[in-house]
């Protein structure tokens, strides 16, 4: 078998947890499926366990190594350590540019042959992510070169993540009234709330949410908000008048609001397929609303002199199922809206033009979804990327052994 031209068999991901969930929650779905799916012994370093353990109950705090889910999970302690090659994975992956140990990227550089050494980053819709996916970036001393590998949203990217049978999963779900139903049950969330409008809110703490509860509230129609432990939580301590823990709820006006225990990333994917409206955040969220083929608003990570409005931008004027009220919402709710005199000041106004339009959002997703299954997911064509390169290496050395 031409080892050059076959999947790697290990794989070593790296993750610094920055966004307290979104980084560990984007590697730890590719880890998971890229063990599950493609077969592959991976190994994910992770420095923060107790962000972790948030999305996974299985993770132990106070263990270096451990097995979960038949994924090697690593303490990632510093940046010390002495690597043998035999320590090194075929595949080696960094998340959002964070940087190995220089003793693991020495021994990658005595590799034969080397390992793909890859630089998986952000997601973004701008048009400049299209040229800078999978650009080389030798490494200024030694004999290895990294590759930039970018998720998106054409074919000229890497994709998004989706597992095998997801859509399968939410149709069955979402397709049941009583299985949502059930579900809703066991997170606390009374009969007379799910007859409501459900929203899923998962925000930063800067979000306006003064302003958006006092709109929902003037709503005509009841509102059932139901805030992940944890989440905005001086703001939402506010509304109730107590502690925001799971169980606390407290209705004013049109709005309910209901405090739900912080779930694991299977069940938070139910919360998004059983929800009318998704408020998400950051990346890892905003991709499984996406999925969830529902209407959603991105609170998007907040970067200096406001780039992330920008990044916010290029996906909205990309993604087809957004309306003019979805944009609108989207906007104002990233404090983005400065430019667009048109955009309704009064928030009640804005959310009743968002809610009626639910319906047709959430039709046009479908459409949205098949187009982004057209390109492969993620985790598939990182696995063809990483082919194409160990083949091109090899080639490479057939020539160079013929030259001489």
């Amino acid at each position: 078998m031409n080892l050059a031209l076959s999947p790697p068999r290990s794989l070593a991901l790296f993750c610094k947890v920055v966004d307290n969930f979104g980084d560990i929650g984007i590697c730890w779905r590719l880890a998971r499926q890229l063990h599950q799916e493609h077969g592959i012994a991976v190994t994910l370093w992770v420095d923060d366990l107790t962000s972790f353990r948030r999305l996974c109950p299985a993770v132990q705090t106070d263990v270096d190594v451990q097995q979960v889910a038949g994924v090697t999970v690593q303490h990632w302690r510093d940046q010390d350590g002495v690597f043998a090659t035999c320590d090194v994975a075929e595949l080696v992956i960094e998340f959002f540019g964070c940087e190995l140990p220089p003793g693991y990227v020495a021994a990658m550089a005595q590799c034969v042959p080397r390992p793909v050494w890859l630089n998986l980053e952000g997601l973004s819709a701008e048009a400049w992510v299209e040229g800078c996916h999978t650009l080389p970036s030798p490494h200024p001393r030694l004999p290895i070169t990294k590759h930039f590998f970018f998720p998106g949203f054409t074919a000229q990217t890497g994709g998004l993540l989706h597992e095998a049978g997801l859509q399968q999963q939410r149709l069955q779900f979402q397709s049941d009234p009583e299985i949502s139903r059930h579900f809703l049950a066991t997170l606390g969330v009374t009969p007379m709330e799910m007859a409501a409008l459900k929203v899923s809110l998962f925000c930063y703490p800067h979000a306006p949410l003064a302003a958006l509860f006092e709109s929902w509230q003037q709503h005509g129609a009841a509102i059932t908000c139901l805030v992940p432990e944890g989440v905005a939580v001086d703001a939402v301590e506010a509304f109730l008048g107590e502690r925001a823990m799971p169980g606390a709820v407290r209705t004013r006006g049109s709005l309910t609001v209901r405090v739900l225990p912080f779930v694991a990333q299977p069940d938070y994917d139910k919360l998004l397929w059983a929800c009318d409206l998704n408020v998400v955040r950051g990346e890892d969220s905003f991709v499984r609303a996406q999925w969830a083929g529902r209407a959603f608003v991105w609170h998007i990570y907040p970067q200096d002199e406001n780039l992330h409005h920008v990044k916010l931008r290029a996906f909205l004027q990309r993604y087809a199922p957004a309306s003019t009220s979805l944009i609108a919402a989207s906007l104002r709710w990233n404090d983005a809206a400065h430019e667009d005199a048109h955009i309704a000041q009064d928030w009640p106004v804005l959310w009743q033009r968002l809610f009626a339009d639910l319906p047709a959002i959430a039709r046009a997703a479908t459409d949205w979804q098949q187009e982004m299954q057209l390109h492969g997911d993620l985790a598939t064509n990182l696995l063809k990327f990483a082919v194409a390169v160990r083949s091109a290496a090899e080639e490479n050395k057939v020539q160079s052994a013929v030259a001489r």
